[in-house]
């Protein structure tokens, strides 16, 4: 992918389907006008909208819109990029991207890979790979948090804290590659520039960030909940209560669910992916059997499994039993991840529970704000969506080797006498760590995983 980044691209930047606008895109490090001469039949004055029609071969119009014209370096791109605007019917849009491609041809134009555009602007410096992959978080935000958070981190939030910590990192690894080179000085490293102290700032400072950034993940990925435990414990109840519609059909008879029913709600501007399972019971049912084996798949790969127990049946010695065999097979399973959850406090009241036993009724609605607040809780969720930024897992791991390194320089560094060439690796290795997520330090193959999943003409 990276090898094609010069030649001229071209798509259809708009969402496929009918609209009332619709805009066809070109970006060239090649000079446009002899293509804007063609289609637009005149030139273009630079960042300014043009009305005209959009001509065909044969000198007619194919439709008549908008043609804008963004001279290299200012531009999305940086490259020379043209933006026609035209009605935004499918056949309209082909037709005006296939005669692109036909006038285009002499300046080998060819069409746009997935994000290609946006590589583009990342390749030429306009954005740092931590704002370029917000605008693809920013298109596919699913609440209006993550959607402001991911305008922040489009602005270089999450890149402005990067670098700080960055520049505090390189000044630090200055000192200490000083020392190397100059050891006829004598100079006490540790003492007279506070490398100690300034590893524990700097050790401060990241874990600060890095809280943030798993806020802001659990923004952008949301939280996979998983309803477990026996038929007719109220999982199907609890989904439709907690989504507030029926999605799930609820009836007296157990081994209604033998598949997985799954909705998005947001609690807090947090999305929450909860999935209603089959109940977790030995069947003969060949059908049933496999929505069980699929419900273990599903708590298995679960951030938060809610392990429902239904109240009116507790005691029963069967009802007990299937429980503890139940429990026994989740002891696989973190038991951070598992929330202990007893339904039907409508029907009876006053078991002899946990002091933190959770209670609630999905029939009347009761226990389901504590239990929405436990959710978060339960994924170390402590902050107000207003001034986080977005943030992806692979930012996450990244400050975690960042903070991992550190550590080790630290120790390296409280040695007697220290090892200055092993801390001056171990900080080597926390700044590229720490590039990776801008983009400072970044693999080929990496950059065409990221771009690639973008849609076609951004």
């Amino acid at each position: 992918m990276l090898s094609r980044h010069q030649d001229p691209i071209a798509a259809i930047a708009t969402a496929p389907g009918r609209g009332a606008v619709g805009i066809v895109r070109v970006s060239s490090a090649q000079d446009l006008t002899p293509l804007v001469n063609v289609i637009c039949g005149r030139a273009l004055k630079a960042r300014e909208a043009s009305y005209l029609p959009f001509k065909a071969a044969n000198g007619d119009a194919i439709d008549q819109g908008l043609a804008l014209l963004f001279p290299a370096p200012h531009s999305y791109t940086g490259e020379h990029v043209l933006e026609l605007q035209a009605h935004g019917g499918p056949v309209v849009l082909q037709l005006l991207l296939a005669r692109c491609m036909e006038a285009g041809a002499e300046i080998r134009l060819r069409l746009a890979e997935p994000g290609e555009f946006t590589q583009r602007a990342f390749l030429n410096g306009k954005l740092d790979l931590a704002q370029a992959e917000a605008v693809s978080d920013l298109i596919d935000a699913s609440t209006e948090a993550a959607a402001r958070s991911a305008s922040r981190a489009l602005a270089g939030a999450l890149s402005s804290e990067v670098g700080e910590l960055r520049d505090a990192l390189i000044k630090l690894r200055m000192l200490v590659e000083a020392t190397l080179d100059f050891p006829e000085e004598e100079i006490d490293f540790l003492q007279q520039a506070d490398a100690l102290g300034q590893l524990e700032r700097l050790h401060a400072r990241l874990a600060a960030v890095l809280d943030r950034t798993q806020q802001g993940a659990l923004l952008r990925e949301g939280i996979k909940v998983v309803l477990a435990g026996q038929p007719n414990v109220g999982k199907s109840s609890l989904l439709n209560a907690l989504a507030g519609a029926e999605l799930a059909i609820v009836t007296p008879i157990p081994g209604t669910t033998r598949d997985k029913v799954s909705q998005t709600i947001q609690i807090e501007g947090v999305p929450l992916h909860i999935s209603d399972t089959a109940g977790l019971r030995e069947t003969e049912d060949e059908v049933e059997r496999i929505g069980v084996a699929r419900s273990w798949d599903a708590i298995a790969d679960a951030d938060v499994v809610l392990f429902l127990h239904d109240l009116s049946r507790i005691g029963q010695p069967d009802y007990e039993a299937e429980d503890k065999l139940i429990t026994e097979r989740l002891t696989g399973v973190d038991p951070s991840r598992i929330l202990q959850v007893f339904n039907k406090a409508d029907v009876l009241h006053g078991q002899d529970l946990a002091p933190d036993a959770l209670t609630l009724s999905a029939k009347t609605g009761a226990g389901l704000a504590e239990l929405r607040q436990r959710l978060l809780q339960q994924v170390g969720w402590h902050a107000t969506p207003e001034g986080l930024f977005i943030a992806r897992e692979r930012h996450v791991q990244a400050l975690k080797r960042t903070r991992e390194h550190l550590q080790l320089a630290k120790e390296v560094a409280t040695q007697q006498p220290p090892a200055l060439d092993l801390l001056a690796e171990e900080l080597r290795l926390s700044h590229d760590a720490l590039g990776e997520i801008t983009g400072a330090f970044t693999a080929d193959d990496l950059l065409g995983e990221i771009f690639s999943r973008f849609c076609i003409g951004k």
